[in-house]
């Protein structure tokens, strides 16, 4: 039997690179939506977005010569993939970006990983709650409950109900993540995992698409909205699923986590400098609680720490 593959506990130059090239990409999906939101409907960015990604997916799958799954019982799991970690997330975040900041929304969307380590431990067995681990979700929470602000015990007023839109998302992609883990045992690689959840949520999409946003009787959009679409397939979906999963193969979940502390940053300037976006304080308050609290959950600073001390 062929030794496991080991990955680096710590990351090299190269691969540091490659964390920050995905925080951008991620990031900059944020920026791209923000741009074709003022002129195309949801379900038309949200397919769109899916659908060309998988069509370039499909082609890297088979230049690589990996082998494209034709087992039903895989493509169930593709279709419920799709459903919890691009239909039901992208079309709240799209949604929700007409309504609020990219920027706000890239960090709300930065409370992944607190919602992924509740549902972890209520549905499997072996990552279940540590007391680092809960103090990382309980400090993270009152970072959105700060982002939010006083409005939502007033009135559920469009943006707040937009910002509860891309909590929903975080949480869906927390399901999607845990849901993930059988791929693996199910023998279906990494590329081929993601060319089959984007192929089946675009069919899952296209249908909602057609009888909702009716895209026949839209106005032609601008040249901007579609570079921004393509972008958003192309960059932030097809080759940022690539290279994650790259850096996946040699650093690791643990490391790769880390791309979730960068995504808001690079989503923040993008917003500021070509969306004329602004943040309010509570949001940069509330960034730096969700910060912390994934600090915690991942643990390795606080180790650190601790060391410098003894």
């Amino acid at each position: 039997m062929p030794a496991a593959a080991t990955v680096n506990t710590s990351m090299s130059s190269r691969e540091w690179a490659m964390l920050l090239a995905l925080s951008v990409l991620w990031g900059g999906s944020f920026f791209f939506i923000g741009v074709a939101v003022k002129e195309l409907p949801t379900f038309t960015i949200v397919v769109g977005r899916v659908l060309l990604a998988a069509l370039i997916l499909l082609v890297v799958l088979k230049a690589s010569g990996d082998p494209i799954p034709t087992s039903g019982k895989v493509w169930v799991a593709f279709f419920i993939m799709g459903f919890l970690n691009n239909v039901v997330p992208h079309t709240l975040i799209v949604w929700g970006q007409g309504h609020i900041a990219s920027g706000v929304a890239s960090i709300l969307n930065a409370t992944t990983p607190l919602f992924t380590v509740i549902v972890a431990h209520l549905l499997t067995s072996d990552e279940k709650m540590t007391g680092n681990r809960l103090a990382g979700v309980v400090v993270g929470l009152a970072g959105v409950a700060v982002m939010i602000g006083a409005d939502v015990l007033q009135s559920l007023g469009i943006g707040v109900v937009a910002q509860l839109a891309c909590l929903c998302a975080a949480l869906s992609y927390g399901f999607a993540g845990v849901f993930g883990r059988r791929f693996r045992a199910m023998g279906v690689s990494p590329l081929a995992t993601a060319m089959g959840q984007v192929t089946a949520s675009s069919v899952l999409l296209m249908p909602v698409m057609m009888l909702v946003d009716r895209p026949w009787q839209l106005p032609m959009p601008s040249i901007q909205a579609l570079a921004a679409l393509v972008g958003l397939a192309a960059l932030s979906t097809a080759f940022a699923y690539v290279l994650f999963f790259r850096i996946l193969a040699s650093a690791g979940a643990t490391n790769i986590a880390l791309v979730t502390f960068l995504i808001p940053v690079s989503a923040i300037m993008l917003g500021i400098l070509f969306l004329g976006e602004t943040l309010l304080l509570r949001h940069l308050l509330g960034m730096a609680m969700i910060g912390a609290g994934l600090a915690a959950i991942d643990g390795r600073l606080w180790r650190k720490l601790r060391g410098v001390t003894s």
